[in-house]
């Protein structure tokens, strides 16, 4: 796994994270182009984290301006995948190397294949951000 560096404006937001659930975020990613952060915490720590219907998440959104995306981490790249598509139900990961790219293909049920695209592919994007930055997968692919 390759060093993380967290910058400053994440470390803001990782600590305005846990100041509100009480839930430590392991790490913070700061997506400008959807305006959202993405917060990878222990999955245990999923129900406390978002709170009671989403309370937790629309006040960090409140506060912040930004959406909040929260997923739980695991250092299988099987489970991690699974969480990064959830609700979508994940038949096969499959990663391929070609020359020096790595790219995940994930099938998905057919009836969901939207949602694990989501809407103008965010869902994708998302799962390409955290691949990319612990596992070194360049690409991701739905079908």
């Amino acid at each position: 796994m390759p060093e993380i560096k967290l910058t400053s404006e994440e470390l803001k937001y990782m600590s305005l994270f846990q100041d509100i659930t009480g839930v430590t975020a392991r790490d913070c990613i700061i997506d400008d182009r959807n305006n959202r952060i993405i917060l990878l915490i222990n999955p245990e720590s999923m129900g406390v984290a978002i709170g009671k219907n989403g309370l937790n998440v629309r006040k960090l959104e409140k506060l912040i301006n930004k959406s909040v995306e929260i997923v739980g981490y695991q250092e299988n790249l099987e489970d991690l995948v699974k969480n990064l598509m959830s609700p979508a139900r994940v038949k096969t990961i499959k990663v391929v190397q070609s020359n020096s790219k790595k790219t995940v293909y994930i099938t998905v049920e057919p009836q969901d294949k939207g949602i694990a695209i989501g809407k103008n592919g965010r869902n994708v994007e998302r799962a390409k951000l955290i691949l990319k930055r612990y596992l070194d997968i360049d690409s991701v692919v739905v079908v």
